[in-house]
């Protein structure tokens, strides 16, 4: 088959002809847009909002009142600073609770029963991923589209930042080979600089292309939704003027490590109760979480032009968290956001590893902190403030956490190594006797614990009540899995508070995260992996255990499960990302849920999409196979954009490569001359190739 024969097969250009959009760049101390005009929230949101945060209030007054009169009349400067911290915490782990009870006021959407209009681009930002994997995902939603009668209006992007050559070339191959037979155009760009990340690379599609289209699905390299789903949502909003961006709650799949299978467990039994429960008090000033939702374009492309923010990274720069952002500005136009929590043919990967989960949580971290300069953007919505404050938080209580723990040991050691002064009057006839209220002190732990082991209780009896059970292995082994989880994640829990307080105070010392591309699949770490990681945790929690087996045992019963935490920290981290574990706990029906046991259409027709596409070859083989293919050579030119009409001066490496590939006696060769940028400049330049390819295998 020769180079022409398979461009007449490929046929489509890589991308369709543009339709520009205007999308201005917004300027959060100005007035916003003029949107829709803003509606009133239903009084049963009102009344979620009511019990989740007015809930909250009054658990947090209950706890500084109870917590003050634990040091009855005068507290010392210690233990003041011990209830500043306590009256947060217990705030928090109330505030889990509440939601999730504001979650019986939750308003069920309905999907109208005339068949939409809406033009829909579905589109999927990749960096540095198996491309294999996530264009699989898209050629099978792109079947089940077709299947629900929406082929003739929905055309599916793959929107690509991937900067380094050998996978860009992967990226191409795979979208070629899909292309033959993907029912729905499969439409490829791969920008030149990498701007603004995630949130620039959606920009610049809409820049471009977003005139052509009324919605945007938007999802993530390890994520996909059922041709049903987006049928429903495309319909939801068409029915709907006023809807700019409709959030599913994705179901976790695909997890094989004890982590991954771990956080699939509990996403699928509690996480239906918190989306209901944030659906119910968010109302019509919802979030956005990135990915696996359908936005209205103009309204997006009105309101959501993101500004660089003043300053250096970590706190300026390109905003992170660009989701939470994007959700404010839509809100605080008048444009609604929904969270409907009744779809569930939503689904998406999870990190497989405690270690990659830290990497993640870095980049969120910094994204969240990002957000304390833009709470107070112009216009800015009391629930879009709640949504950023919850976020922030989120992260912040780690080392909350903590300095509360650390609070608690030196009051301790305080009350061990000094002797109280009884009589400091000399004229004094009562002594001054140290208070502290140790019944009421230990009904307050209760408390918090009641609070934060309730909902998950509650989720196993929703299981139990549901076809969940069945599908996952009846009430016994739902209950099982459930106690493994709780104890697994009391384990866990110690690793990340300390992780996320180390991550803090780096993004406070002024560090960047950077953009590292996201691990999907997993692999039990080395011995030295595990313990460069946390050989900190385990000397915190030794040294800890040390001193308080000296001086008060008795403490140790309430610290076990944190010390415990801290010692096996290496031994946790490393057992967890083991496959072989996460295949024996599915062996006794341990955490597993229904999408195992029934895997959905969609993912099983995505996995044998993927087994149709062409594997990834690591390193320089994978540009080397271009030269040594006419055909792939072919396909892989066809998915290259127009000739580069920059001057030369800003095409320098090109220019340097072609100088390499004149002087090379063979194409590996040139390859191994090149660096880099080089290369990039090789496998994006139709002429450089074919000159290259010309030279001696």
């Amino acid at each position: 088959m020769n180079v022409t024969t398979v461009l007449d097969k490929v046929g489509l250009p890589p991308m369709p002809p543009e339709a520009p959009l205007d999308m201005p760049v917004q300027d959060f101390r100005a007035p916003p847009p003029k949107g829709p005009r803003r509606g009133y929230e239903a009084p049963n949101v009102w009344l979620a909002r009511l019990i989740a945060f007015g809930g909250t209030l009054a658990l947090a007054i209950t706890g500084f009142t109870q917590m003050l009169n634990v040091f009855g009349d005068k507290p010392t400067p210690m233990q003041l600073m011990l209830l500043a911290l306590f009256v947060p915490t217990f705030a928090w782990v109330g505030f889990s609770f509440c939601a999730m009870l504001a979650g019986v006021l939750a308003h069920r959407p309905k999907t109208p029963d005339t068949p939409g209009k809406a033009r829909v681009a579905v589109v999927m930002p990749i960096y540095h991923e198996n491309a294999a994997a996530s264009i699989g995902l898209l050629t099978a939603l792109a079947s089940e589209l077709e299947r629900e009668g929406m082929g003739n209006r929905t055309e599916v992007f793959v929107l690509s930042d991937t900067r380094d050559p050998a996978i860009a070339v992967d990226e191409t191959l795979a979208i070629s080979a899909a292309r033959e037979f993907s029912p729905l155009p499969l439409w490829y760009r791969r920008r030149e600089t990498n701007a603004d990340r995630k949130s620039g690379n959606i920009a610049e599609f809409l820049r471009r292309w977003g005139g052509n289209y009324d919605q945007m699905v938007v999802l993530d390299a390890d994520s996909v939704m059922s041709g049903a789903t987006v049928k429903a949502l495309s319909a939801r909003m068409e029915a709907a003027p006023d809807l700019a961006l409709i959030q599913t709650m994705p179901v976790l799949v695909g997890g094989e490590t004890i982590f991954a299978r771990l956080t699939q467990f509990a996403g699928r039994v509690y996480g239906p109760m918190i989306a209901r429960g944030v659906a119910a008090w968010s109302g019509n000033t919802g979030n956005y979480w990135g990915h696996n939702a359908i936005i209205r374009i103009s309204a997006f492309a009105q309101c959501c032009g993101l500004p660089t923010l003043p300053g250096k990274p970590p706190f300026g720069g390109s905003i992170l968290s660009h989701d939470f952002v994007e959700a404010a500005a839509l809100c605080r136009a008048g444009w609604k956001v929904r969270l409907d929590y009744d779809l569930r043919g939503s689904y998406e990967g999870c990190p497989p590893t405690l270690l990659d989960m830290a990497a993640r949580e870095r980049r969120w971290a910094q994204g969240n902190l990002q957000h304390l300069s833009l709470i107070g953007m112009r216009g800015t919505r009391a629930i879009s403030g709640a949504h950023f404050a919850i976020g922030i938080f989120g992260f912040l209580m780690s080392p909350i956490w903590l300095a509360l723990i650390l609070v608690g040991l030196v009051l301790s050691a305080t009350v061990l190594l000094s002797t109280p002064e009884y009589f400091p009057n000399a004229y004094q006839l009562f002594p001054d006797w140290p208070v502290f209220d140790s019944r009421r002190m230990l009904w307050l732990f209760m408390t918090a614990m009641g609070l934060l082991l309730l909902p998950r209780f509650f989720g196993i009896f929703r299981a139990w009540s549901r076809p969940l059970a069945k599908n996952s292995g009846g009430p016994v082994h739902i209950f099982a899995s459930a106690l493994f989880e709780i104890i697994l994640s009391a384990l866990i829990a110690p690793v990340q508070m300390l992780t996320q307080t180390r991550q803090i105070y780096e993004i406070l010392r002024g560090r960047d995260s950077g953009w590292k591309a996201q691990t999907r699949a997993g692999s039990m770490p080395a011995w030295r992996v595990v313990l460069s990681r946390h050989w900190t945790h385990v000397g915190l929690g030794v040294g800890t255990l040390i001193v308080l087996a000296e001086f008060s045992p008795p403490q140790l019963i309430w610290l076990s499960p944190i010390l415990a935490g801290l010692i096996l920290s290496p031994l946790t981290s490393r057992l967890s990302a083991s496959p072989v574990f996460g295949r024996w706990a599915r062996m006794r029906g341990l955490l597993v849920t229904p999408e195992e046991r029934e895997t959905p259409p969609i993912i099983a027709e995505a996995q044998a999409a993927t087994r149709r596409l062409p594997r990834a070859v690591e390193g320089p083989g994978s540009i080397l196979r271009l030269g040594r293919d006419p055909v792939l050579l072919a396909r892989h030119i066809a998915m290259l954009p127009p000739p580069d009409a920059r001057p030369a001066s800003e095409r320098l490496a090109s220019i340097t490569a072609g100088a390499k590939i004149a002087n090379a006696a063979n194409q590996s060769e040139a390859l191994n001359f090149m660096n880099r940028a080089e290369a990039d400049a090789l496998v994006s330049n139709k002429d450089l190739l074919t000159r290259w390819s010309q030279l001696p295998a």
